[in-house]
This record gives C-alpha cells, sequence and structure tokens, in this order.
C-alpha cells in the first residue's frame, strides 16, 4: 500500500520528500502573489473610487456598505470550493485520484448551483439589504450603483476563488498566481478606462471587476480541463451526496469564518453608522482594505502549507506535519510582529492612499492604531485552525472560526459602544478577539493534533 500511495503522486513535486521548509514556501510565495493580486481587485477600486468627486469619501463609504454582501458572496466559495482541497489533497496523497477527481467536480457543481441562487437573491433583496447593514440615503446611490453590476459576476468570481486553489493543490502554484495575475492587471487598467474615461463612475469599477474575474475564470477552467494531471471532466460536475457531505463538513470552517466576517461587517456598520455616521463607515472601509492587505502573507504561508500537510498526512509522514506547523508557527508570528509596526509608525500613509479626505484622515489614524493591536496573536489563530482544517478536524476548525468573530467580536462590537466608548468601542473588539481566539486556537491544536501526531 505504501508502494502504491506513493507512486500515484500527481504533483510536480512529492510533498513527502524535501525540506518542508522549502516545500511549503515554493507552495506559499506563489498563492501570496496570487491572492495579493486577488485583493488588487477590490483595492484598485477603491483607490480609484476614493479619489473621485475630489476625494469625497461618501463613494468609498457606499462601496463599504457591500462588503458584507461580497464576503457572504466569498464564503459560499469557500465552503463548496476551498473546503475541498483538503479532501483532494488527502485522496491524492492516499494514490485515490479517481476519488480526487470526483471531489473537484462536486465542488465545481456546487459552486454553479449556489452562485445562480446567490445572484437572483442579490438582486431580489438588493435595497433592503443595503438600509439594514446601516446605508444612508446618500450612501445607498452609491452601494446599489456598485452592487448592481457586481452581482451579474457572481458566478465567474466564484469558480475563480473556489477552483483555483485545485490547480496549486496539484503542484503548479505558479499557475494558479496566474490566474490571479490575469484578472487583476485586467482590471487596474480597465478601471479608470470605465471611471474616468467613459464617465461611469462607481458602476464602471464594478464592470471592470466582472469583466476581470470572467477572464480569469476562463483561465482556471481551460487549465483544469485540458492540461491538470487530475482533470476537471464533465461527468464528475455533479453532486454526489456523500461527498457534498464530506465536503460541507470540512468546508464549514471556511463558510464560517466568511460567513461570520459578513455579519461582524454588518454589525460593524450598522453601529459605527449609529454612533458616527457615513465617516466611520468610510474609516471601517479602508480598515478592511488595509487588513485584507496584510492578511495576504500569512493566509498565503497557511495555505500553501495545507497540501503539504494533508499529502503528508495522507501518507501517514507524520513527522512532516509536524514540521510544518512548527515552521508556520514561527513564520507567521515574524511577519505579524513586522506588520504591526509598519502600520503603527505609518498610520496616515495607509489612509492617503485611499482619500485625501481630511475628516476621514484625523480620526482614521486613531482608529487603525487600536484596531490593529495584537495583529501577532492572527498568527497563532491561523496556524491552529488552518491544521485543523488541513486534516481534517472540522469540528475544531468550525469551533475556532465561531469563537473570535460570533461569540467575541460581534458582542462587544454591540456592548462597548454602548458602555460609553462610542466608536472607539467597534474598534477595540477586534485586538481583543485577536488574543482570545488565536491563544485559544493555537494552544488546543498544540495540546490534540500536535502531540496526537507526536504518538502516532
Amino acid at each position: 500500500m505504501i508502494l502504491e500511495r506513493r507512486c500515484c503522486c500527481v504533483t510536480n513535486e512529492d510533498f513527502s520528500k524535501g525540506a518542508v521548509w522549502r516545500i511549503t514556501l515554493s507552495q506559499a510565495i506563489p498563492l501570496m502573489l496570487a491572492q495579493l493580486v486577488q485583493i488588487l481587485y477590490n483595492i484598485v477600486d477603491r483607490i480609484y473610487i476614493g479619489h473621485m468627486d475630489g476625494g469625497d469619501s461618501m463613494a468609498l463609504t457606499g462601496v463599504g456598505l457591500t462588503f458584507p454582501i461580497i464576503t457572504f458572496i466569498v464564503a459560499f466559495a469557500a465552503l463548496f470550493g476551498v473546503g475541498g482541497v483538503p479532501l483532494f489533497s488527502i485522496a491524492s496523497g492516499a494514490g485515490d485520484n479517481g476519488r480526487a477527481e470526483r471531489i473537484m467536480g462536486n465542488s465545481c457543481g456546487l459552486l454553479l448551483i449556489s452562485s445562480v441562487a446567490l445572484t437572483i437573491t442579490g438582486y431580489v433583496f438588493c435595497k433592503p439589504i443595503l438600509y439594514l447593514l446601516g446605508a444612508s440615503d446618500s450612501s445607498y446611490v452609491y452601494a446599489f450603483d456598485y452592487l448592481n453590476f457586481y452581482l451579474a459576476g457572481t458566478v465567474f468570481s466564484m469558480l475563480t476563488t473556489g477552483l483555483n486553489s485545485y490547480i496549486s493543490a496539484q503542484g503548479f502554484p505558479k499557475t494558479g498566481m496566474l490566474t490571479t495575475v490575469i484578472g487583476a492587471v485586467l482590471n487596474i487598467i480597465l478601471d479608470p478606462i470605465f471611471i474616468f474615461v467613459l464617465r461611469l463612475g462607481i458602476s464602471g469599477a464594478a464592470i471592470a471587476t466582472v469583466i476581470s474575474q470572467i477572464v480569469s475564470a476562463v483561465w482556471i477552467l481551460s487549465f483544469l480541463i485540458r492540461k491538470a494531471p487530475l482533470p476537471l471532466r464533465r461527468t464528475n460536475i455533479r453532486i454526489t451526496p456523500d461527498i457534498t457531505k464530506s465536503i460541507c463538513k470540512l468546508g464549514t470552517s471556511n463558510f464560517v469564518m466568511q460567513g461570520t466576517a459578513c455579519f461582524v461587517q454588518a454589525a460593524c456598520n450598522s453601529t459605527l453608522q449609529s454612533f458616527g455616521g457615513d465617516i466611520y463607515v468610510g474609516i471601517m472601509t479602508v480598515l478592511n482594505s488595509v487588513r485584507d492587505v496584510f492578511f495576504l502573507p500569512i493566509s498565503g504561508l497557511v495555505n500553501g502549507a495545507q497540501p503539504v500537510m494533508g499529502y503528508n498526512y495522507g501518507a501517514k509522514r507524520y513527522d512532516r506535519v509536524r514540521q510544518s506547523i512548527r515552521f508556520n508557527t514561527f513564520a507567521g508570528a515574524a511577519y505579524t510582529v513586522t506588520a504591526w509596526m509598519l502600520i503603527v509608525l505609518f498610520p496616515s500613509f495607509w489612509f492617503r492612499i485611499f482619500s485625501n479626505d481630511a475628516a476621514l484622515i484625523e480620526p482614521g489614524v486613531e482608529a487603525i492604531k487600536i484596531y490593529f493591536f495584537g495583529f501577532i496573536f492572527m498568527s497563532f489563530q491561523f496556524a491552529g485552525q488552518s491544521t485543523f482544517q488541513a486534516l481534517g478536524d472540522a469540528k475544531h476548525a468550525i469551533f475556532f472560526s465561531m469563537l473570535r468573530k460570533v461569540i467575541i467580536v460581534i458582542p462587544l462590537m454591540l456592548i462597548l459602544p454602548r458602555a460609553g466608548l462610542g466608536v472607539k468601542g467597534v474598534f477595540i473588539a477586534e485586538p481583543i478577539s485577536n488574543i482570545i481566539g488565536g491563544l485559544a486556537s493555537y494552544i488546543t491544536m498544540r495540546l490534540t493534533v500536535y502531540n496526537r501526531l507526536k504518538t502516532e
């Protein structure tokens, strides 16, 4: 069985051989670049939008109101797409290529069905949802104009997010990187054309994003169908109950993480609108954008490590899984400390990228210092949760997704402002959740999974 398992490896690299840190970085660096470019889809939109109308922050506030909806869409892509990748890697590492292909095909089918349902729901309930999320009459106009076009690209967005990890999981991280590079570069080119040259404003930003997502989705499908060692076969694009159950069970942690982020953003915007008005919703839009950028390296690191951990776990090389956990912890901690120092030393720089509005920058500088305090503890959250997810421990992965966001952040975000802290209470909730949630996730992983791997 051991011989068969190793001979059936289909990746460019055998993840069971060579230095774990080197293999992890070879997977992670292209993913980091790919995710950086992926974030540019939205970041570039926000930069251009923030400098519309002479730098007025109202358009930026309007786009910020759409974040919970976009995050909710990403949550389903994570549930049905990314949720299947660890199962795919484990099956591949165990030599069961047929099952690996069926898992990928099942993911694709789920992504297609859910994207259609989300698109219809978004168009039907767009207006009441935006007002529920904290829109004012002034900001609603901008939010609706952006979302009206963005929803049209939901199917392409979900296919891009959900299927790209299957390329990296087969040993082609550079190809996965190209997926997002192509789309993002196109988006950067099209944004100023549609926004300023064609004078479509915020609608133009959404149109440029949708076109870019279409190109990315076509690129992914072309590679997976024609060139991948384990191809996406049309006969496998169907819903199989047992595989769907396994994908949903493991993908629920991804869904909860993204889904709770959606509710956190909704509660955040609504509370900020009540205690600070549109300007603080705009500030949170910038904070979310900065956070997305600084999350990328550590997110790319743990995502790059997951196929390595999953493959070695399937191949019963538990010593190498433990090496990967140790490397993730050390590298993640070193990075988050560096990132936190850059934010504290140059707080106004990050705001000026998005807007020159003094009314936004002055209170924003204080907010960003509070919001990112204790950023290092996010490295422990990522290291712990990604390990649970990579090894198929869905129960712990789901719990720690909910702990930080649902159990800690949302209650604090609703209570602290009403306890006399005002808008500061919203920003203070984040570092408290990072410290408690990060330590709880990592310590539990070390005491359970890590120690068990040592005995096995």
